[in-house]
């Protein structure tokens, strides 16, 4: 059973300080495949910014941007034991089959890959049931807050 963590964000300060505690956290993980963090949230929720903050924490020097349109983003991290980080958007995905002609078996499979996937509700067939899985929410006083449930 996962162990749920909730943490509140005002800014995008307190939301890189969340990504750096995450990271660290999972940096401990020996993992066999890639690593895959799920971001679940409505639109605006905060799951690509944090995934700015994860790039920037890891020395990502490009500009991240919403993979939107372009379904994935794949970027090298000089800052840890993974060698690139995809970033992945499932919200335009009409099906799961549709990740896996972007080479999604092989992506995961590859445990220098850190996988950050929007929506992955979407394609939720082929994401590897033991996944990180962070849950952003608007507050009503306009803040996000963030449910890490971590496996164990």
């Amino acid at each position: 059973m996962p162990k749920k963590n909730i943490k509140v964000s005002k800014s995008t300060k307190d939301t890189y300080k969340i990504a750096q505690d995450f990271l660290t956290k999972i940096s401990k993980v020996k993992n066999r495949t890639a690593l895959i963090v799920g971001l679940y949230g409505d639109l605006g929720a905060g799951k690509t910014t944090f995934t700015q903050m994860a790039t920037r924490i890891f020395g990502v020097k490009r500009k991240v941007n919403s993979p939107t349109f372009v379904i994935m983003q794949k970027y090298s991290i000089p800052k840890s034991k993974y060698k690139f980080l995809f970033h992945l958007d499932a919200y335009r995905l009409k099906n799961d089959r549709e990740l896996i002609n972007l080479g999604w078996e092989e992506i995961i499979s590859n445990k220098e890959h850190l996988v950050f996937i929007e929506w992955p509700e979407n394609v939720i067939k082929v994401m590897p049931q033991k996944h990180h899985k962070i849950k952003i929410f608007h507050t009503p006083a306009g803040h996000r807050k963030f449910q890490i449930l971590e496996n164990d």
